[in-house]
């Protein structure tokens, strides 16, 4: 509640209160108190007296606190319904007690109640007073002993008079049970550790709030707070908790300042209007709302959501239709609303003291009755009668009149008077019901309502534990603190221009379930346009696929959206990192979850895979239809002048590279892998090795036409020409041999030329192996062109030795320039590349070898004559 707490006043009050303690001691046998300070108050007689602390009046005259010896008396005004009705709640929650025999049975509760003036030197005062008695002279007995003053103290209403007052009463362990302050910083044990409360704290408030903005999605709001310890204490916990835990951010905190200040308010409501934040929650009195909201209605500031503290939510001077435009549709936090069977019929029954028309009586209920009839109880202020004035009689009819104080629809304060009273009631219950020998003191002992001391009925205090006929279960936890629970209100605004407050949801905290939020949103009036909850963010949520990055200098829930890089994803809505995918996995279009990454390769689905296929096999094909030819007319002069047998070898190894690239197509296995370099390089050495021979032939030949050459011929004899084939292919196979024992070929999963892709390729394992493989063939291919080039101008009509170095030139040519696009060239690509040179080279040595033979022999066979290969003769 509202606090007005000058930490001067309180050393002041604490200095004399100390003071006077100290002046008390030096009396042997009998006390005397200082001047008598008189107050407002109701009483009644009882074995034990409970003291209470109420605001029945808000405007006091300065009161004398000298603790002179002459009488003092603060003038009070301003008179206040639900104050006084809170008093009358506690006298009737005593006699409800005292006729219960069930409860505290042989003993009679009787009570003290001070108006406090709302001045917080009062309240200290009148604390003061019912902790100490105001007797002229208290006669104790020998030892000091008998029942205190007052069992404990129900009060006060503000937190700064709670926190003045506690800290005293806490040196000496007397219970001060609050129904009305609710500042987190009296759940300080250490320093309260005799303070209850039966209202929650602004801890919980705040936590309340924080779970309605989460409900709805509020992130940005602004903060106006009083300067005092209710405000202060509330923007603490505000900052605190609405951090990353509670998902939201302040936008601003502004203190709202006291008396009138029209340059402070036009500040704030000018930071108000410019925010982006449109939920604003203010923790203050109603008249720092009335003043603030004057200079709202001044600007003309609408489409606010507000949210109310419990300070200011039922209050109806701001339910106005003039109002309403900018406060309608409140959500206000206000105090659990309980019922109070008979205490209807209690409030019609109070009557004016006409005996004891002064300060030492019930003072407190001739004032109601003067406030409430506008009469005043002789002797009438001087005149009074002759102003038009009138007297009261006591026997006014409160039932026509006293409709704000018989109206209990809506207890809230009174409801946690009433349960105050209540626990210490039960506290002095249990204490009472104490079996010798059994107790909780030491030596087992237990205590007695005759040497009564207040840290007794503290440690019993501590473990009450009630359910009041409303049903609410009441008991205190380490600090303190009741239960908490709270109503949500909203105010609605009614098409007739008519305001009504009503309960839209609760949130409390259970022993069992924690703390739980319930809203009824079809029943909340919104106050805007589309009659749906408000958009308050400072920066909307970032979708997943992207992350949250800080903007430098503003609060945590200011923030750019940034998309997740290639390869990371985000699957949560504001997430503060981007996760990478796993290895065989990339992120989708929208970086929201992660895909199978594409896999690539040289496949036979795809158009390139399609194309070499098909070449391949086509150039198998043509070698097969050559191979058919040349068996065919194996015994014609051409086929026979050209080493038949040679020829047929030639083919064959061609028909094997045409097939070589078959190996090439398709996703890599290991066996692929080591098979399609040792078969593409066995298969080209054994096609080299027979040109190879073929052009040694062609030589030996030449040399066996001159005299004296006829022994070269011995040498190159159908075995010798088998045995050299096969001994320059069984090189290239034990190189083969080496390289796939020593570091065999391995497929593998590349992603270095593409992130987002799994290229299939086969990683050779010893690059000198694969050199030396192509080395070779390169070694016998250069040779092959040499000795070709050497014959060239051998003088035979057809000389195969032109067509060998052609042929050899072109070989040579492809895989020169394969090399520099090999290893140039990613994935599947150097596949395609490799296959590409296999078939370009087979093609260029079938074309040039043997397409001029089949011409010759298919379309011009005059010319397939032995004539006609010696060149003697050819038909034209």
């Amino acid at each position: 509640m509202r606090a007005f707490l000058d930490t001067s006043l309180i050393f002041q009050l604490l200095y004399f209160c100390f003071s006077s303690a100290a002046s008390f001691s030096i009396y042997s046998s009998s006390c005397h108190s200082h001047g008598p300070f008189y107050l407002n108050g109701m009483h009644k007689t009882g074995d034990v007296i409970v003291g209470g602390l109420f605001t029945v009046h808000f405007i006091s005259t300065d009161p004398d606190l000298s603790f002179s010896s002459e009488p003092q008396q603060p003038q009070c005004y301003s008179f206040d319904i639900i104050g006084f009705r809170q008093a009358q709640t506690m006298a009737f929650a005593i006699d409800e007690i005292n006729r219960n025999s069930n409860l505290l049975p042989n003993v009679t509760l009787g009570y003290s109640l001070y108006d406090n003036c709302f001045q917080l030197g009062i309240g200290f005062r009148g604390a003061l007073t019912l902790v100490s008695g105001q007797e002229e002279q208290v006669t104790l007995e020998e030892n000091c002993a008998g029942t205190p003053p007052v069992l404990g103290i129900v009060g006060d209403s503000s937190s700064s008079s709670t926190v003045a007052i506690s800290t005293v009463l806490g040196l000496y362990r007397v219970p001060l049970v609050s129904y009305f302050a609710t500042c987190s910083c009296l759940s300080d044990r250490h320093k309260f550790p005799s303070f209850f409360r039966t209202i929650p704290s602004d801890a919980f408030q705040v936590n309340a709030m924080i779970q309605i903005l989460k409900h709805f999605g509020w992130t940005w709001a602004g903060l106006l707070i009083s300067d005092d310890d209710y405000g202060v204490h509330a923007a603490r916990s505000f900052h605190t908790d609405l951090g990353p835990a509670g998902g939201g951010c302040l936008a601003y905190t502004e203190i709202l300042p006291w008396g009138d200040n029209p340059a402070e308010l036009r500040r704030i409501v000018d930071v108000m209007r410019k925010s982006t934040a449109r939920v604003v929650i203010v923790f203050a009195n109603k008249g720092l709302m009335i003043n603030l909201m004057k200079e709202v209605v001044r600007q003309n500031v609408t489409g606010l959501q507000w949210i109310a503290s419990e300070a200011w939510t039922s209050v109806d001077v701001l339910q106005t239709p003039h109002l309403m435009p900018y406060l309608g549709g409140t959500l206000g936090i206000d105090i659990h609303r309980g019922e109070i069977p008979g205490l209807s019929d209690f409030l019609l029954q109070i009557r004016p003291d006409l005996h004891h028309n002064n300060t030492y009586g019930n003072s407190m209920v001739n004032q109601f009755w003067e406030h409430t009839f506008q009469c005043r109880f002789a002797p009438p202020p001087a005149g009074w009668v002759e102003a038009g004035g009138k007297l009261c009689t006591g026997q006014e009819v409160i039932e026509n009149v006293g409709y704000e104080l018989l109206d209990v629809s809506d207890l809230r304060s009174e409801y946690n008077v009433y349960k105050a009273v209540y626990a210490l009631a039960y506290a002095l219950d249990d204490m009472l019901q104490c079996e010798p020998g059994r107790g909780p003191f030491s030596n087992n002992t237990c205590a007695h309502l005759q040497i009564l001391e207040p840290w007794q009925i503290m440690h019993y205090m501590e473990m009450v534990n009630f359910t009041t006929s409303y049903g609410d279960q009441v008991s205190f936890d380490e600090n303190g603190d009741a239960l908490p629970i709270y109503d949500i209100l909203n105010w609605v605004w009614l098409l007739d221009g008519r305001t009504k407050v009503q309960r839209v949801g609760e949130v409390k905290r259970s022993a069992f379930k924690g703390e739980e939020l319930t809203l009824d949103e079809s029943t909340i009036f919104w106050n805007f346009e589309s009659k749906q909850p408000p958009r308050s963010v400072c920066s909307e949520s970032c979708p997943p696929g992207t992350r949250m990055a800080r903007k430098k200098g503003e609060p945590e829930c200011c923030f750019d959206c940034v998309p997740c890089s290639e390869g990371k994803i985000s699957n949560m809505t504001n997430s503060m990192e981007c996760t990478s995918c796993p290895e065989d996995f990339w992120s989708s279009p929208q970086h929201d979850h992660c895909v199978p990454k594409k896999t690539e390769f040289l496949s036979y689905h795809e158009p390139l895979g399609i194309c070499l296929t098909t070449t391949s096999l086509l150039g198998t094909f043509i070698c097969v239809v050559v191979l058919g030819i040349f068996i065919h007319h194996r015994r014609t002069p051409i086929v026979r002048a050209n080493n038949s047998e040679l020829s047929f070898q030639l083919l064959l190894s061609l028909k094997l590279c045409f097939l070589c690239p078959l190996l090439f197509i398709g996703r890599p296995r290991l066996w692929t892998c080591q098979l399609r370099h040792a078969a593409f390089g066995i298969s080209f050495v054994l096609c080299v090795s027979c040109i190879l021979v073929k052009t040694l032939v062609v030589l030996a030949v030449f040399r066996a036409s001159k005299p004296g050459g006829e022994s070269s011929l011995k040498w190159f004899g159908a075995v010798q020409q088998r045995g050299m084939v096969l001994v320059l292919t069984s090189v290239q196979a034990a190189i083969c041999t080496v390289w796939l024992v020593s570091a065999s070929p391995v497929p593998h999963k590349n992603t270095q030329y593409q992130s987002h892709k799994i290229v299939y390729e086969c990683v050779v394992g010893s690059t000198v192996g694969f050199a030396v493989l192509l080395g070779y063939i390169g070694l016998l291919a250069v040779l092959s062109c040499l000795l070709a080039f050497l014959a060239r101008n051998l003088p035979d009509n057809f000389n195969e030795a032109k067509l060998i170095t052609f042929s050899m030139l072109i070989f040579c040519a492809v895989w020169v320039a394969f090399v520099p696009a090999y290893i140039s060239s990613p994935g599947k690509y150097a596949d395609a590349v490799e296959v590409f040179a296999i078939l370009a080279s087979s093609f260029g040595l079938l074309v040039t070898l043997f397409v001029p033979k089949c011409y010759i022999i298919m379309l011009r066979p005059e010319r397939n004559t032995k004539k006609a290969i010696m060149g003697r003769g050819i038909g034209s």
